[in-house]
């Protein structure tokens, strides 16, 4: 049992987990830093002793004559005292290129750890504001603070060696003098600790306004925006909004750092007063013949090094309490558990999908969100064949094709391939066997092969299945008119970058779909940015390919669902009608009035 504070206990043990993960990183730097701080904390208590022997000695020889015998006695300290103060100079130079690496080394462990969460957790946090200001709050700083952690540590340990030295020292000429040093730190220190509080409150409750600010600077600045910031005159409208926000931010700064600077005003001149007593008492045992020179310069040093050693240490911890608050944040990221995992077992799924996906009873909300989108729903899908989901917005289509790669779990039902639920298959093999087109596909800003190859980064990039890819998908002739073909850097974004039209990125998402070599095909609005030409021989390219693999098609476009073998409409959630093309149309049902509606607009 412990006696601690559970929120004392809860930083203590990020400070164990923030050593580990240092450790971890850059255990033989860490273990030479840590040299090095005893070391250097030694120093200082050397360097006073030698100052009360060149004083002493200072004095025995002031007025004697330039005789050797009267140098000698000042040559060995003076010469003691140099080699101390460049062996420090030394090790600060050591000490620099310690923290460099140290420091490298453990920003390259946190952001891979960063990363490879942000991978492992679950799609349902990209919709969770509180993990977005959580994001925030870790690039705001707090994965620097790890090191910075560490290296308050590093200096309580060294400036603690020093200080219970200095205090030994102190304590010959009085038992009082470490009583008086203590109140003479104790009010900066408080007030350090309180204005820690303050600031990481403020700074968490901000997060959101923050966020603010970022979107809308980079509405201002990003390419995506800039032409409708011309073209609607929007450019004053949000620099109007970031200023307003920023003068808030910036007004609540200023003042918290104005009651930090009074308060620290306040403690100092506190703790000036304090530590005058020592200094009147010593002065007067020196007047009194006491003391002699060179104890008053070791005094006056020990006390005046001890004063700034206390300010340091409790600073130390200050920081230590600082960098704790802020690195909760750190790990609190690190301790987001997925739901969407692995089975204990897996079942194997078979390479060669010859089986129905069938979803069954299926009911699904996403989080936070208290409508479900789906409901007790029912749907087949027949292996080897092309079937086309249709339906207005918001009837659920996409959602299908989340819970069919496991972004997320049903509320209730089981969706099955081959009657074995999908959950019971290891996520890896299952997404393995699915390629995807999603309905925003991303513009990789790589070459367009490496684009292209991004679809399979289980086998080096193969040029030939590459340029297979791309014929299918319709890509072929755009690439090959790109500067240097398909070597060709895409986006504006770096140095000899060639931007594509919306189409263009499509037809090349298309291409790194079809590039992957997988027995379910889904194909999320696949025609949407393509004009009717470029759509129908797409389709003829696209039935070639899809012989024999089990096919989606998410589309509003009915001139490619009725190229389907089964076309569901959806509506609400719900499966309201199912056939193929002839079949829907003769039912005069909401299929052939939405053809119909739909021809009518095309002609």
């Amino acid at each position: 049992m412990s006696f601690l504070p559970p929120k004392l206990l809860a930083r203590t043990a990020y400070i164990s987990k923030t050593v580990k993960l240092i450790w971890s990183a850059a255990r033989y730097w860490m273990l030479g830093w840590w040299l090095l701080l005893l070391i250097q904390g030694l120093i200082p208590i050397v360097t006073v002793y030698l100052t009360r022997w060149l004083v002493d000695n200072l004095t025995i020889a002031i007025g004697q004559g330039n005789t050797w015998s009267n140098l000698e006695i000042i040559i060995l300290p003076a010469s003691s005292m140099a080699s101390i103060l460049l062996l420090a100079e030394v090790l600060k130079g050591i000490g620099s290129l310690i923290r460099t690496n140290l420091a490298e080394l453990v920003k390259d462990r946190i952001s891979a750890m960063v990363h490879h969460q942000s991978v492992a957790i679950d799609l349902a946090c990209y919709e969770s504001t509180e993990y977005y200001n959580l994001l925030n709050r870790i690039r705001g700083g707090a994965s620097d603070r790890t090191l910075s952690l560490m290296e308050s540590s590093g200096s309580l340990l060294q400036n603690s060696i020093t200080l219970l030295s200095m205090t030994v020292i102190i304590m010959s000429y009085g038992f009082w003098l470490p009583l008086v040093l203590i109140a003479s730190a104790l009010p900066t220190f408080y007030v350090a600790l309180r204005l820690n509080r303050d600031y990481y409150q403020w700074w968490s409750q901000t997060t959101t306004q923050r966020r603010w600010l970022e979107y809308q600077s980079q509405l201002l600045t990003h390419s995506m925006s800039a032409p409708e910031m011309r073209v609607f005159a929007l450019g004053q409208y949000f620099q109007s909004a970031y200023q307003k926000l920023r003068q808030q931010l910036r007004l609540e700064q200023i003042e918290l750092s104005t009651r930090q600077s009074l308060s620290r005003l306040g403690a100092n001149i506190a703790g000036f007063l304090i530590m005058g007593i020592a200094f009147v008492w010593i002065l007067k045992q020196a007047l009194l013949g006491t003391a002699t020179l060179g104890d008053l310069a070791l005094f006056y040093q020990a006390l005046n090094k001890s004063q700034g050693l206390m300010r340091s240490v409790l600073g130390n911890l200050n920081q230590i309490h600082q960098n704790n608050l802020f690195i909760n944040d750190l790990f609190k990221f690190f301790e987001l558990q997925p739901s969407i995992i692995n089975p204990p077992q897996p079942e194997p799924i078979p390479t060669k999908l010859n089986h129905n996906i069938q979803f069954k009873n299926i009911t699904f909300r996403y989080p936070g969100s208290h409508q479900p989108v789906l409901k007790d729903f029912n749907l087949t899908i027949p292996a080897g064949k092309i079937v086309a989901i249709v339906g207005d917005n918001g009837a659920g289509k996409s959602t299908l094709t989340k819970l069919l790669c496991r972004f997320y779990d049903p509320e209730s039902g089981r969706i099955e391939l081959g009657g074995v639920d999908l959950r019971n298959f290891s996520l890896e093999e299952l997404r393995r066997q699915i390629t995807i087109l999603f309905q925003f596909p991303v513009p990789y800003y790589l070459t367009a092969a490496e684009s292209i190859s991004l679809g399979d980064v289980t086998q080096p990039p193969n040029l030939q299945e590459i340029k297979a890819a791309a014929h299918i998908a319709g890509a072929q002739e755009i690439l090959e008119r790109l500067p240097q073909g398909y070597d060709s850097q895409l986006g504006k974004s770096f140095p000899g970058g060639t931007d594509l039209s919306g189409g263009e990125w499509q037809r090349l998402a298309l291409a790194r779909a079809f590039y992957r070599q997988a027995s379910i095909i889904i194909l999320d609005e696949p025609t949407s940015a393509m004009d009717p030409w470029a759509e129908i021989d797409w389709l003829k390219r696209f039935r070639t390919v899809a012989q024999g693999q089990t096919s989606i098609l998410i589309t509003h476009r009915f001139t490619l669902a009725m190229q389907a073998d089964i076309i569901h409409v959806m509506r609400q959630g719900q499966i309201v009608e199912s056939g193929n093309h002839e079949h829907l149309i003769q039912q005069h049902g909401l299929y052939a009035q939405s053809w119909a509606a739909q021809m009518q607009t095309i002609s």
